[in-house]
C-alpha cells in the first residue's frame, strides 16, 4: 500500500505565506509526476501545479508567480510554496503522485486526503 499524507494547511490573511508538504509512504519503489489539485466549495477540483521527477515544473495560470512546487526524490516529498495569498485561494489542497511500486508494476495514481487552506481576514 502507499500513503500520501499532506500537512502544513491552516489559516492565513491576505497577503500571507503557507507551505504544504505532501509525503509518500510504503511500497514506493519511485516516483514520477506529482502535483498539487485544490478543490473549493462549489467548484471541480483543478490542477494547481505539477513536477516530473526530472524538476520540470508546470503552474495553473492563477497562481504563476505566487507558488512554487518543489520536491526532494530521497524523501518522496513534494512540497508547495505559497506565497502572496488571496482569499480564492481558499481550498482543500490535495497532493498526487504517479508511483511505481516495483520495477515490474505500472504507474498508479494515488492522493492524499487533502489539508485545508483559508485566506481570510
Amino acid at each position: 500500500q502507499v500513503q500520501l499524507v499532506e500537512s502544513g494547511g491552516g489559516l492565513v490573511q491576505p497577503g500571507g505565506s503557507l507551505r504544504l508538504s505532501c509525503a509518500a509512504s510504503g511500497t514506493v519503489f519511485s516516483i514520477n509526476a506529482m502535483g498539487w489539485y485544490r478543490q473549493a466549495p462549489g467548484k471541480q477540483r483543478e490542477l494547481v501545479a505539477r513536477i516530473t521527477r526530472a524538476g520540470a515544473t508546470n503552474y495553473a495560470d492563477a497562481v504563476k508567480g505566487r507558488f512554487t512546487i518543489s520536491r526532494d526524490n530521497a524523501k518522496n516529498t513534494v512540497y508547495l510554496q505559497m506565497n502572496s495569498l488571496k482569499p480564492e485561494d481558499t481550498a482543500v489542497y490535495y497532493c498526487n503522485g504517479e508511483v511505481l511500486r516495483s520495477r515490474w508494476d505500472s504507474l498508479t495514481d494515488y492522493w492524499g486526503q487533502g489539508t485545508q487552506v483559508t485566506v481570510s481576514s
